[in-house]
């Protein structure tokens, strides 16, 4: 009966009654493998990206190394398939290739050993479907020593890093920091440069005063144009509304002229350069033309056509009120051809009342009289007004001799209007 293999380390199991007188060969061959088994450190040079680690049975081979340490210098990563499936396997591997080494043995997990890097991993030898697992990955350690320095984090501190892609130099910058986490959110989206942040050195402004600029969307310039003003916001609000170009404010430049004398020109609708040509058109007309008025056209009115226009502003006096009164003697007072006098009455003193038909609404009325008669040289009269009033007036009649005759006074109450 021929002899069997161990699957997971190929040694020779000869059938009883074989090997007679030669068995030793095969012990001896079997030690060897159990050496290599529990003890042995084997040199993999890797090349290219494949390398097939292989045990064979009843011969030592490279697959029954204990410790496995990889060197080489591999065109990329080196996919290290363990030969057959079938076989289980625990690795020590030490990685001093200049590449990554993926070990696999089946469709199952493979694990993957860094350059540089070193792993505990054992081949499940499940066949088809065998797997590669990661020993190291998952060790629970009382304590963990690094460089002679026992590390004193937690699993839970040490996970802070899980994901930090950070290097060294870019954790190195909290090295000194004090500000709390609330204070170190407060750049949290801000995407300012150092250059943009710098602005902010040596600024003494408050949140309030900062916040002024809310909305701004001026530029620098812009913004300059106010340096050096001195206008209150009062000022400045006059231009609230403006919507006049800086030629058409610039025509206020050197104005002397007050409020009141800018105002002539309210209400001035055409040029008033061409108005006034226009007027002093007139002048060259000839004086005597222009005196008497008899241009047909002319705008600056002749000093005759003033004079016929106030004229014919002014109303002839027309009477309301007209009577012939013939006084006899000192007493007597007798109206006739009358009209808008209701009586005419004489005192003792001379004076005569003269009472309107229909009592007029004011005394603004002219009373005149003259007398029909003539005197000599030796009679003379006078009269006067002494009292006016809306229901009639009293007039005052004087001789400088006795009466010889009659005499007739005309007497008459008119208005301008």
């Amino acid at each position: 009966m021929p002899s069997t293999y161990t699957n997971n380390g190929g040694i020779e199991l000869p059938a009883n009654g074989e090997q007679a007188s030669t068995w030793g060969n095969t012990v001896n061959d079997n030690m060897s493998i159990i050496d290599r088994l529990t003890n042995g450190v084997g040199s993999i040079t890797l090349s290219g990206t494949t390398h097939t680690l292989t045990t064979t049975d009843g011969a030592v081979s490279d697959g029954q190394y204990k410790v496995l340490v990889l060197g080489g210098s591999p065109s990329g990563t080196n996919t290290i398939t363990v030969s057959p499936n079938d076989g289980q396997h625990i690795y020590i591997v030490k990685n001093s290739s200049t590449q990554t080494a993926t070990f696999t043995q089946g469709s199952g997990a493979n694990v993957a050993v860094a350059s540089g890097t070193s792993k505990i991993i054992y081949c499940d030898g499940t066949g088809s479907g065998a797997a590669v697992v990661d020993i190291t990955g998952s060790l629970d350690l009382g304590a963990l020593i690094i460089g002679g320095t026992t590390v004193t984090a937690t699993a839970a501190e040490l996970n802070i890093l899980d994901g930090v892609t950070a290097t060294a130099a870019e954790l190195n910058i909290l090295d000194g920091v004090t500000a709390t986490a609330a204070e170190l959110n407060i750049m949290d989206g801000v995407t300012s440069t150092t250059a943009e942040l710098n602005i902010l050195d040596g600024v003494t402004s408050t949140t309030a005063e900062l916040n002024i600029l809310d909305g701004v969307t001026s530029t620098t310039a812009e913004l300059n144009i106010l340096d050096g003003v001195t206008a209150t916001a009062a000022e400045l609000n006059i231009l609230d509304g403006v919507t006049a170009t800086t030629a058409e404010l610039n025509i206020m430049d050197g104005v002397t002229a007050t409020t009141a004398e800018l105002n002539y020109v309210d209400g001035v609708t055409s040029n008033i350069q061409t108005q006034v040509d226009a007027k002093a058109a007139n002048t060259t007309q000839a004086a005597a033309v222009w005196e008497t008025g008899t241009a047909t056209t002319e705008t600056i009115v002749s000093p005759a056509k003033v004079k016929a226009a106030i004229e014919s502003l002014v109303a002839s006096p027309k009477a309301f009120a007209e009577s012939y009164v013939t006084y006899s003697g000192t007493t007597t007072a007798t109206q006739t051809d009358s009209y808008g006098f209701a009586s005419a009455t004489r005192s003792a003193s001379g004076d005569t009342e003269f009472v309107f038909s229909t009592e007029q609404a004011d005394t603004d009325y002219i009373v005149d009289s003259h007398t029909q008669t003539i005197f000599g040289a030796d009679g003379r009269y006078q009269w006067w007004l002494i009292a006016k009033a809306t229901t009639g007036f009293t007039i005052r009649y004087r001789f400088t001799t006795l009466f010889a005759a009659d005499v007739d006074l005309w007497v008459m109450a008119r208005r301008l209007t």
